[in-house]
Order: C-alpha cells, then structure tokens, then sequence
C-alpha cells in the first residue's frame, strides 16, 4: 500500500463491475469506529450485474430492500445473509443500472489487535477476514453502513489504492455459493492465505434481509 493512500473515485468504480472487481483486488477498505480503526486488504471478489445475471440481487428488479445497488458507484451495499451474517459490497456501474463487487475475503493490515477482538476464535491472522461474513465482521460493519458512500472524504468507511496487482497475478474461476450461473467465472483473487474455500452452489442464497 502506497506511503499515503489515496481514495478511489466514484469515476474509477463507475465501470462494469467484472472490471471494478479486478480494480478493487489489492486496494485496502479501511472501517472507523469508536473502538478504533480497521483496515483490509482485499484479496478476494465477486462481480455481479443486475437485469442479465440471474444470480444477482437485482435480476428481478429495483426493490426498496436493492436500492443501493442500482448506484451511484462507490457507495457500501450491505445485506444480512443466513439470519446471522452482514456481507459488504461495492457498487459499481452509472446510477440507475445494476451492478456492485462482494468484498469476499481480506488481509487485516491495520488494526490487528482490533480485528482479534473482533474476530477471537480466529486460529490465525489470514483467517481474520477469511470470507464475507469475517471480513465484514473484523470491519465493524453492519446493515447501518448500507448505503455510505467509500469516496466521500472523511467517511467513517474509505476505499483506498493499493499498489497495483499485475493482471498476470489475478485469478479466476466460478462465483461461491450461488444456485444460478455457477459456472460464470465472476471471482477474482489473488494470492494469499486469506482466499476463501470454493464451495460449488446447491442451492439459492436465504437472503433475510436486502436481497439481491
């Protein structure tokens, strides 16, 4: 990560989310709270559109629930999952079209200690933010978030640049957990300790809350 970081930019998020996943590989999503700051490097993604991916939570439509997703880019989507987890996304593409990135796994690079805590029966440092539900958890993050705009200067939740990953270095293969287009190669990673196991899809995500 860059000596300062900089923010990224509703502009740089506002393309095709398969290209906002490969952008956001290697960039650090940092979390403010009153117990401190948390900051991961993500290592691990999932792209999804809206109209034409039947996998995604927007295929059927706009819904008060999926509203953020439709834009504008840059903004924190987040749904509950499994009556027990939050997941966080980016979204990606212009406002009123469909599209967002599943942050899906992470390195904690800042506020270790924090992340422990959060995290305590972590057995080891890569498997702090090791899938969505960790990496959301480590961050503080939960349905309050949806919505925050990560380009907002001096938001409580940032994304910032990392150092570039060579496109040689970024990995791809089918989408987790998903009952629909298992097989679109949609997830993107990087190596690292903290990429999620893939779990082929059996059936379709219960979404108790902000579906896709």
């Amino acid at each position: 990560m860059p000596a300062t970081p900089r923010q990224l930019t509703e502009r740089e998020l506002a393309v095709d989310p398969v290209d906002a996943a490969r952008l956001l590989l290697g960039s650090v999503i940092e979390s403010t709270t009153d117990e401190g700051v948390v900051g991961v490097r993500i290592v691990e993604v999932e792209a999804y559109r809206g109209g034409d991916d039947p996998a995604s939570h927007c295929y059927r439509g706009r819904t008060p629930r999926n509203d953020v997703m439709f834009g504008p880019a840059g903004r924190l989507y987040v749904y509950f999952v499994y009556g027990m987890h939050f997941c966080a996304n980016v979204v990606s593409l212009t406002d009123g079209v469909p599209g967002a990135v599943l942050l899906r796994a992470g390195e904690v690079v800042t506020g270790s200690e924090l992340a422990h805590t959060r995290r305590p029966t972590a057995r080891s440092a890569a498997e702090l933010a090791k899938g969505p539900a960790r990496l959301t958890g480590v961050l503080g993050l939960d349905r309050a978030h949806n919505g925050v705009d990560l380009t907002e200067p001096g938001a409580t939740v940032r994304l910032l640049a990392g150092e570039p990953v060579d496109p040689a270095d970024i990995r791809t293969g089918p989408r987790v957990g998903v009952a629909v287009a298992v097989d679109v190669p949609w997830r993107f990673w990087i190596d690292s300790p903290a990429v999620s196991a893939y779990r082929r899809g059996t059936r379709r995500t219960r979404v108790t809350a902000d579906p896709r």
